[in-house]
C-alpha cells in the first residue's frame, strides 16, 4: 500500500517542487521516474538475493533503508540531491514488492487461494493509490512538498516491529551466488538508454543522446550474452523462449507504460491548467484508484465465469475508450470528462495487471518464487518508468514545439528559456513578468500543454488497443491456476 502511495503523492507534489527547486524539464522527469528505474533495475537482484538470504530478512533490511532514503528525500535542497535520494529510495523499494509477493507464493500452496491472495495484494496496491492523493494533498497544503516522503517512515518502523513476529522466513537452499557484473550491466544499460531518450526530447537528435542510447543497447547485448554463460544467472533466459511468457510480460509492461506515463500529465493538468488546489486534485485523482479497487475485487469472480483472456481484452478496450475520453479535455470546464475517463481506464486495466501477475507467479515452483516475482515486478516497474520517461519526453517535445511556434522571438533570453522548460516554470515566469503580454504568455503555455496532454492520451489509447489484439490472439489458452504447488 505504501509502495503505490509514494508514487501518487509525488505526482501531486510536482508543481510545488518545481517552484521550490527550479528543475529543468529533464531533471523534473528524472525526479519523478528515477525511483521507478532504480526499482526496475534492482528488482531481479533483490528477488534473487531474497531467495539466497531469506525473503523476510530482505524485506526488513529494505524497509529500514527505504525509511532512511525517504527522510533524505524530504529535506533535499536541490534537484540533483532529490534525484540522488530518489535513486536510493528506488533501490530500497526494490526489496518490497518481490519479497511480499514471493512470501504469498510460499504461504498459499493452493493455487485457487493464491489467486485470491494476489488479488488482495493488488487491492492493497490500489488502496495505497486511493488514499495517497488525499493524504498527499493534505500534507502539501499544510506543510511543504517534502513532507510527502515522511509518510513512509512510520509505516516502515511498524514493519520492522511486527514483521519478525508475523512473517515466515523462506530461502531457496539451492540458490547460487549473485553476479555483481550482471547487476551493474542491467542497471547502467537501463539508465543510459533512458537518459538518451530524455535528452532527445530536450535537445533533439544530436550526437550525445544517440551515443548514450547506443552504449546502453550494447550493454543490454552484453548482459544477455553473460546470462547465457553463468551457472546462476540473474535472469533465466529459457523463460523467454516461451512466447506465452513473453506475451504476459509485454501485456503487463505496456499496460503500466500507459497508466503511469499519463498519470503525471493528469496531475499537472488538474493543478496548473484547471487551477485545482493539491487537495482538490488529490480528491479527483481518487477516481483512478476507485476504479482499480472495485475492478480488483470483481476480476477473480469474472475469471471463474469467463476465460481470463476475454476479461483482459475487454478491460484493455475499455481502458482505451477511457483514454480517448480524456483526450477530449480542453480546459477547466472539462473536469467531468477527465474524472470519468480516469475511472473507466483504471477499471479496465486492473484485471490485466492482476491476471498477468498471477499467471507469471504460478508458472514457477516455490523455490524460484522470488525470481519469478521479481521478473513480474520488473515488467511492472520498467513499464511504468518507461511510460513516464517516453510519454513524458513526447509530451515535453510537443509542448515545446507548439509553444515555440507562437512565442514572441523578441522575449528576453532568460524568460524565453523559462517558458520553454516546464509548464510550472512558464506560468511562474509569466506571472512575475512586468511585460504587458504576461497574460497572453500564460494562455499560450496552457494551450501548448493542453495539446501535449491530448496527444499523450491518444498514444496511450492506441497502445491499449494493440495489447487487446495481442491478448485475444496469444493468451486465450492461459489459465490463472497452474499445477505448481498443488
Amino acid at each position: 500500500m505504501l509502495y503505490s502511495m509514494d508514487l501518487t503523492v509525488l505526482n501531486l507534489a510536482v508543481p510545488q517542487l518545481s517552484l521550490a527547486l527550479k528543475p529543468t524539464a529533464s531533471q523534473l522527469l528524472w525526479i519523478v521516474d528515477i525511483y521507478g528505474f532504480f526499482i526496475a533495475g534492482s528488482l531481479i537482484t533483490m528477488g534473487t538475493l531474497g531467495d539466497l538470504i531469506g525473503r523476510r530478512k530482505m524485506l526488513l533490511i529494505g524497509g529500514a533503508f527505504f525509511a532512511m532514503a525517504s527522510a533524505l528525500a524530504a529535506f533535499s535542497n536541490s534537484a540533483e540531491m532529490l534525484i540522488a535520494t530518489r535513486a536510493l529510495q528506488g533501490m530500497a523499494g526494490a526489496t518490497l514488492a518481490p519479497s511480499t509477493l514471493s512470501l504469498i507464493r510460499v504461504l498459499f500452496k493452493n493455487p485457487k487461494q493464491r489467486v485470491v491472495a494476489v488479488g488482495l495484494w493488488g487491492t492493497s496496491f490500489s488502496v495505497g493509490g486511493l488514499i495517497g492523493p488525499v493524504i498527499g494533498g493534505i500534507f502539501i497544503e499544510n506543510f511543504w512538498w517534502g513532507s510527502v516522503f515522511l509518510i513512509n517512515i512510520p509505516v516502515m518502523i511498524l514493519l520492522l516491529i511486527i514483521g519478525p513476529y508475523l512473517l515466515p522466513e523462506y530461502k531457496n537452499p539451492q540458490a547460487g551466488k549473485i553476479d555483481l557484473i550482471s547487476v551493474g550491466l542491467s542497471l547502467i544499460a537501463i539508465l543510459f538508454i533512458i537518459f538518451g531518450l530524455k535528452k532527445i526530447a530536450e535537445v533533439g537528435f544530436l550526437l550525445i543522446p544517440n551515443l548514450f542510447i547506443l552504449t546502453g543497447s550494447v550493454l543490454v547485448f552484453l548482459f544477455i550474452k553473460r546470462q547465457g554463460k553463468l551457472k546462476y544467472p540473474l535472469i533465466d533466459l529459457n523463460l523467454f523462449k516461451n512466447f506465452t511468457f513473453n506475451a504476459l510480460i509485454l501485456t503487463n509492461c505496456f499496460t503500466m507504460f500507459a497508466i503511469f506515463g499519463t498519470f503525471i500529465f493528469t496531475s499537472q493538468y488538474m493543478q496548473s491548467v484547471m487551477g485545482l488546489s493539491p487537495l482538490r486534485a488529490g480528491f479527483w485523482s481518487m477516481a483512478f484508484s476507485v476504479g482499480f479497487v472495485f475492478s480488483s475485487l470483481l476480476s477473480p469472480l469474472l475469471a471463474t465465469l469467463v476465460r481470463p483472456a476475454f476479461v483482459m481484452a475487454s478491460g484493455l478496450i475499455l481502458g482505451a475508450a477511457g483514454f480517448l475520453l480524456v483526450s477530449t479535455v480542453s480546459g477547466p470546464d472539462d473536469l467531468v470528462y477527465l474524472v470519468l475517463g480516469s475511472l473507466i481506464f483504471s477499471f479496465g486495466s486492473s484485471p490485466v495487471l492482476l491476471f498477468t501477475t498471477n499467471m507469471l507467479i504460478n508458472s514457477a515452483p516455490a523455490e524460484k518464487a522470488g525470481s519469478a516475482a521479481a521478473i513480474s515486478e520488473t515488467g511492472n516497474e520498467l513499464g511504468g518508468a518507461l511510460g513516464i520517461a517516453i510519454l513524458g519526453s513526447v509530451g515535453t517535445f510537443i509542448y515545446r514545439q507548439n509553444f515555440t511556434k507562437v512565442l514572441n522571438p523578441n522575449l528576453p533570453t532568460e524568460l524565453k528559456a523559462s517558458m520553454l522548460s516546464t509548464l510550472e516554470n512558464a506560468l511562474d515566469a509569466a506571472r512575475n513578468s512586468s511585460l504587458e503580454i504576461s497574460q497572453q504568455l500564460i494562455t499560450q503555455a496552457e494551450t501548448a500543454f493542453t495539446a501535449a496532454f491530448q496527444s499523450v492520451m491518444l498514444v496511450a489509447a492506441f497502445i491499449l488497443f494493440l495489447l487487446s489484439i495481442l491478448v485475444l490472439t496469444k493468451l486465450r489458452h492461459v489459465r490463472l491456476e497452474s499445477e505448481h504447488g498443488e
